[in-house]
């Protein structure tokens, strides 16, 4: 039987053994931070790989959450205004954190403890707040989320 897929709009992307879930609204920089992350980690000798640009299918088995991507767009991340790129990829990684790109204006200087991404049929993910714009958001994952470095650290600065 094949497990019902949940279509989110995001950029997932993995690191180390450790799956990131970048999603806000369009225009709200996912590619980029994305891109930010796995430049980084990959300068800092980590594994890092796109999984999903645009559009993340999402299922739910054995207690976790699966992140695959359609397979028109393997390998292949829109960088706003500029075009689409080829970069590394995986088709299928467990998901680890959704990570919401805000605003100054949209969210409180501290955000709620525990917070959770509804993934719908697929479930949640803890959900990790980072303002838009960061320039070294791979820093501040591994700063709050210590737990995400795994056997593969991936601070960088």
């Amino acid at each position: 039987m094949r497990e019902a897929q949940h279509n989110i709009h995001g950029t997932a992307i993995v690191i180390g053994t450790r799956g990131l879930l970048f999603c806000g609204p369009s225009g709200s920089g996912k590619s980029t931070m994305a891109l930010a992350c796995l430049n980084a980690a990959r300068q800092a000798g980590a594994f890092a790989a796109l999984i999903a640009d645009d559009q993340v299918f999402v299922t739910a088995r054995a207690n976790a959450v699966i992140a695959t991507r359609p397979p028109s767009i393997a390998g292949l991340i829109e960088i706003r205004h500029s075009g689409i790129a080829r970069v590394s990829s995986i088709g299928k990684a467990v998901l680890n954190l959704a990570i919401a790109l805000v605003t100054e204006d949209e969210a409180e200087r501290l955000p709620p403890d525990d917070e959770r991404l509804d993934l719908g049929p697929a479930g949640s993910l803890p959900l990790m707040r980072l303002l838009r714009g960061t320039h070294h958001p791979l820093a501040i994952l591994s700063a709050l989320r210590p737990e995400l470095r795994g056997e593969h650290p991936f601070s960088c600065v």
